[in-house]
């Protein structure tokens, strides 16, 4: 039994099967925060979602009886575990008033990490690089200190609304590493008292935006390409290791052909 649910629940037909369920199931999510959909179809949609659930509470009992302990081994599995739990999680009656329980429904979305090997690696990627990614926030908060700084004490007091303190000059330059509205609404209105002002914000532009924050995305990216070279030599052994268990089960059937044909021939000279 255990064997033939293991053959089921790996297969590529019921894999793409729970994939489609769980886009559906999206769907259904995003369809029931619109309040007209919901006054002509909310019973339609409820029970849909219901069936969704139901249908990822039964892949997730298959894997618990196939794997037993090995399935808490794989953290996607607890990933998928998590959620498929959260789901069950009662939204109406009394616990209707807790909105976060509702809300929380709307994780069922992030089952798809867990069935698209690519958005895998790369969240698996942006995970490891986090300890890079680390220093490398350390150093553009540095430079957001050393400008918040510069910036407080050279424009201040024309401009306390955006420099007046370390606090209101280190939002005003996230603000302008966003690149959000900075040249109208922040620089040129500085520029326009301070003339030399110029150099303050296009150094910070080229130090935090096109420098820091290119190597956060390198130190990403440099990581998503050694998982994915990882990926495909795990695969490629994988590939070998079935190659050679496939000849080794067809050497054992040739030798136990070659006996079999002995023992007839033996058995036609007696």
């Amino acid at each position: 039994m255990k064997d033939k649910l293991k053959s089921f629940i790996e297969n590529k037909y019921t894999s793409n099967f729970i994939l489609l369920i769980i886009i559906f199931n999206s769907i259904l999510l995003g369809l029931m925060t619109y309040p007209a959909v919901m006054a002509k179809c909310a019973q339609l949609l409820t029970v849909s979602c219901a069936v969704c659930v139901i249908i990822f509470t039964i892949e997730i009992l298959i894997k618990l009886y196939v794997y037993g302990k090995n399935f808490f081994k794989d953290g996607w599995n607890n990933f998928d575990f998590i959620l498929v739990a959260i789901s069950w999680i009662p939204t109406g009656g009394a616990f209707s008033s807790f909105r976060a329980f509702r809300v929380l429904r709307a994780l069922r979305a992030l089952r798809l990490i867990t069935r698209l090997q690519k958005l895998r690696i790369i969240v698996q990627a942006i995970i490891e690089s986090i300890p890079n990614v680390g220093w490398a926030s350390l150093l553009l908060l540095l430079i957001f200190y050393i400008f918040s700084i510069m910036g407080t004490t050279m424009f201040s007091e024309a401009f306390p609304d955006f420099f007046g303190t370390i606090g209101k000059s280190m939002y005003s330059l996230f603000q302008i590493m966003t690149l959000e509205s900075w040249s109208m609404g922040i620089a040129r209105p500085v520029i326009a008292v301070f003339p030399f002002a110029w150099l303050y914000f296009v150094s910070f532009i080229l130090t935090s935006s096109f420098i820091v924050m290119n190597v956060i995305v390198g130190v990403v990216v440099n990581a998503i390409g050694e998982l994915s070279e990882q990926n495909r030599k795990e695969q490629e052994l994988k590939n070998i290791q079935n190659s050679t268990n496939l000849e080794v089960e067809l050497n054992k059937l040739k030798e136990q052909i070659s006996i079999v044909e002995s023992l007839l021939k033996t058995g036609f000279r007696e």
